[in-house]
């Protein structure tokens, strides 16, 4: 594997990007499909989990995705994980400001985040799992996730992908470049795809939901995907 960015340096590029995230008009616009992902996902965690309670937001960055889910399901407890100091404090900010009853905030890496079992109802992880780097720590991450997912407790992910064709690979890269500079121009495009290069190492929708059906979420879906980015999770059997 090709030297990556370390986790110091990706939270340091979080902690001076606050604003970027903080829009739930937009999402993050660097992702195809955003506002939409952000629609499906709140939408879909919130039926298929009506009961849910506790709200665990892996790679927070300002809180869109909570924020969302509180319209939806206003009792919620959410507790939020991010690298960014900053971020997590923007996100706890908005969601006080929206009458979550109880809201904490964890600085974490998401490979040493202890998680309690059965502790948590609905998970949301929004263009955060792409750093995992290794098997071992998609296998374990995913393993931790669906443990700590009480029965009947719901997963939902939206993040860059990766593919197993090489021609698809090219199409899509070829496809998301003309969405950024459709975004920002050449420049954007450029600044964008030197950042993944560094950063992100992601896995394909196929390889993302077998972790998931291994791990025990058995009821498996994929609300959307366009090109390299995709929406999807499941529920853990009652």
């Amino acid at each position: 594997m090709q030297q990556k960015s370390s986790v110091e340096e990706i939270r340091q590029r979080f902690d001076n990007d606050v604003e970027r995230f903080s829009n739930l008009e937009t999402g993050q616009s660097a992702t195809i499909d955003s506002p939409l992902a952000l629609e499906l996902i709140a939408e879909a965690a919130a039926v298929s989990t009506p009961h849910a309670t506790r709200l665990l937001d892996i790679g927070c960055g300002a809180g869109n995705y909570s924020l969302k889910l509180l319209e939806r399901l206003s009792q919620l407890e959410v507790t939020l994980v991010d690298l960014s100091r900053p971020m997590l404090e923007r996100a706890e900010q908005r969601l006080r400001a929206a009458g979550c009853r109880k809201v904490t905030a964890i600085q974490a890496d998401v490979r040493e985040l202890e998680l309690a079992p059965n502790s948590i109802d609905i998970i949301v992880a929004a263009a955060v799992l792409h750093h995992l780097r290794t098997d071992k720590e998609w296998q374990s991450v995913f393993d931790r996730f669906a443990a700590a997912l009480a029965p009947g407790g719901s997963i939902w992910i939206f993040d860059l992908l990766d593919t197993a064709t090489p021609a698809l690979r090219e199409m899509f890269q070829r496809r998301y470049g003309e969405y950024l500079v459709s975004l920002g121009g050449g420049d954007y495009r450029d600044k964008v795809f030197a950042y993944i290069e560094r950063e992100d190492t992601p896995r394909s929708i196929v390889e993302q939901l077998d972790l998931l059906r291994l791990a025990g979420i058995t009821r498996l879906e994929v609300l959307h995907k366009n090109g390299p980015f995709g929406a999807f999770g499941g529920s853990k059997a009652q």
